[in-house]
């Protein structure tokens, strides 16, 4: 059986009411929040770089970690440092400006590897365009695969990997989808250059989550998976299950399939609803437990794959609902 137990989530989202959990204090930094987490179920920790790193040293994040047993999972490139970032990173017009995008994805790997950490995602919202005649495609394609080629070159021991997602902020993104992204990954051509599932990013690109995750695993491989919901319509990082709890279901069977070993970040927002943040965790954490559970007893069920090897949708179906509502 394939365990599932390390749990990440979006770290930002422990700020919500600090007001009354650190009434007085002024100054929340990542240690901070790093210590609420853990109280929510919270084992295995992903950094967004450089924000997370602006009031800390590594010593302190190091010694942190140890003592509240998270793992540290990876790091995320966010590219806030520059205002000119909005109109790209790695496809910007200036040189300049996508000459310190690299620059700046090459230190988040220098801190990855000094505290042995050995993934880093890239979310490029940033690189997309908004208008009919905005873009030269070529050239952002060939801007961006350039750029994936350094990076990944830089430190073939880091893996790196792409979350897609097909727009925002940018009404198109250039990497929207996971056909799109395999196909930059085989431009690419390095090993250590993957993919980050997002499930609500895979809802409102109109994929099946387990289709897509099977995708990835026959021309790539999935180093993430980054757990929501959503209506398939914008990222609206739900808890999870709480929309799709079949597809989710599915998507871990898949996983299952693949050995996929690595951690389960929770991507949703309390702050859009004003949740507490802890109960919210706890509530994924529990929510995915069960669901995690009903696809252990699926993988290896003969009646459900018979039923999928003759495509027959209703067996399946009524199995599916004799598990999941006992």
């Amino acid at each position: 059986m394939n365990v599932l137990n390390k749990f990440a989530a979006r770290l930002n989202s422990f700020k919500i009411g600090h007001q009354d959990y650190w009434p007085g204090k002024n100054n929340i930094n990542t240690l901070d929040l790093l210590g609420r987490a853990s109280k929510a179920g919270i084992n295995a920790a992903d950094l967004n770089f450089p924000d997370h790193f602006e009031d800390i040293n590594l010593q302190e994040l190091k010694e942190t970690l140890n003592q509240l047993n998270i793992h540290l999972n990876g790091l995320a490139m966010r590219y806030y440092s520059e205002s000119k970032f909005k109109l790209g990173a790695f496809t910007n017009p200036e040189k300049e400006i996508r000459k310190k995008a690299i620059e700046e994805t090459k230190k988040g790997i220098d801190i990855l590897s000094e505290l042995n950490g050995d993934l880093l995602t890239l979310w490029m919202g940033q690189d997309g365009f908004d208008y009919s005649f905005q873009a030269n495609y070529r050239q952002l394609w060939d801007w961006t695969i350039n750029a994936l080629h350094e990076i990944t070159e830089y430190n073939p021991k880091i893996k790196i990997a792409l979350e897609y997602k097909p727009n925002e902020p940018r009404s198109f993104s250039l990497m929207p989808d996971v056909s799109t992204t395999l196909m930059a990954i085989k431009e690419v051509g390095y090993k250590n250059l993957g993919v980050v599932l997002d499930f609500a990013h895979v809802m409102y690109a109109d994929e099946m989550p387990a289709y897509s995750a099977n995708l990835i695993g026959r021309y790539s491989e999935i180093l993430g998976v980054h757990l929501n919901d959503g209506y398939g319509k914008w990222d609206n990082g739900l808890m999870v299950g709480s929309v799709h709890p079949i597809q989710i279901i599915e998507l871990l069977v898949e996983l299952k399939k693949l050995n996929y070993k690595r951690a389960i970040y929770f991507d949703t927002f309390p702050d859009h609803s004003g949740l507490d943040p802890i109960k919210e965790s706890l509530t994924n954490i529990k929510t995915f437990k069960r669901l995690n559970k009903i696809a252990d007893k699926l993988i290896n069920n003969s009646d459900l794959n018979e039923a999928i090897s003759n495509q027959n949708a209703t067996q399946s179906f009524d199995i599916i609902q004799k598990y999941l509502f006992k």
